[in-house]
């Protein structure tokens, strides 16, 4: 008799579970599709080819678009890629491919993780003490500098999970060729996970992509061409977006600030399915 109530407890405990995942996960998807289909709605007026092509214009100027802002986020993100992926993929395999050094590996998953729920706007204010101060004016560099920070902990610690997924028979196999360790590394583990250190790469880019407490402490806004990337504010989406649907009393440039958001999302979105396709793709390679 206490087995057959101990059974059913438990079937009522199955249920209610499947129904609590089912309802999480309906909720997770109808939010999404919500905030999807609202942008899209109030988005899609604006995309006409003089809205991406032509640069962004001062409050009130009507034929204003989001080609300088779209090109300064790319400068910015693509900067903040090129400071942040390299160390964070030695990073990730020292944590992989030196767990003997336990106290060093100790130190930086710590800080990986602490750098991981750090607010993003505490992450700006640093930079625009060390950076936009000692300098003297915003800049592009000093938003990739940003963003770097944001993007590291996730490439570092996703090389190491990528790295680990590689079996350690293929590292024997190299050492016992004559293959030094670091050659090992770099030409063979590094190889067989390349899809999904890629991977990360990506989740870094589409994580930091509409980032926008960082960039107003750091790259500012302007309706120039990004040419100053390095002197002077740059124009960069997320600022926009957050200026013409906030600040300005003109209905023109609110609609300007639902299309830019549209294709931010459509951007991330893009990067979000491209991730998914290789993780596919890697899974079906193992």
């Amino acid at each position: 008799m206490k087995n057959k109530r101990s059974i059913t407890s438990r079937k009522w405990t199955d249920r209610l579970v499947r129904a609590f995942s089912i309802f999480a996960v309906a909720v997770a998807v109808m939010s999404m599709l919500w905030v999807i289909c609202t942008v899209i709605y109030y988005g899609h007026r604006a995309l006409r080819p003089s809205f991406l092509l032509n640069p962004s214009r001062p409050y009130g100027i009507p034929g204003g678009g989001i080609a300088n802002a779209l090109l300064g986020t790319i400068a910015i993100t693509f900067g903040a890629a090129l400071i942040a992926v390299p160390p964070a993929i030695l990073g990730g395999i020292y944590l992989s491919e030196y767990k003997d050094r336990r106290v060093i590996c100790s130190i930086l998953r710590f800080s990986a993780t602490v750098m991981m729920g750090m607010p993003s706007v505490i992450i700006g204010l640093f930079v625009y003490m060390i950076v936009v101060v000692s300098s003297g004016h915003f800049s592009g560099f000093a938003g990739s500098v940003a963003l770097a920070i944001i993007m590291f902990p996730v490439v570092m610690r996703n090389t190491e999970d990528m790295l680990g997924l590689v079996p350690y028979t293929l590292r024997e196999a190299a050492l016992a060729m004559g293959m030094t360790r670091t050659r090992t590394t770099l030409r063979i583990v590094c190889f067989a996970a390349r899809r999904g250190l890629l991977t990360g790469v990506l989740l870094a880019l589409s994580r930091v992509s509409g980032e926008t407490a960082p960039l107003l402490f750091t790259a500012l806004f302007s309706d120039s061409w990004p040419t100053t990337y390095f002197s002077g504010p740059t124009a960069n989406m997320p600022v926009l977006i957050t200026e013409y649907a906030t600040n300005s009393p003109f209905a023109e440039m609110h609609q300007a600030g639902w299309g830019a958001a549209l294709v931010v999302m459509l951007l991330v979105l893009t990067i979000n399915i491209a991730t998914r396709l290789l993780i596919r793709g890697q899974a079906d390679g193992h």
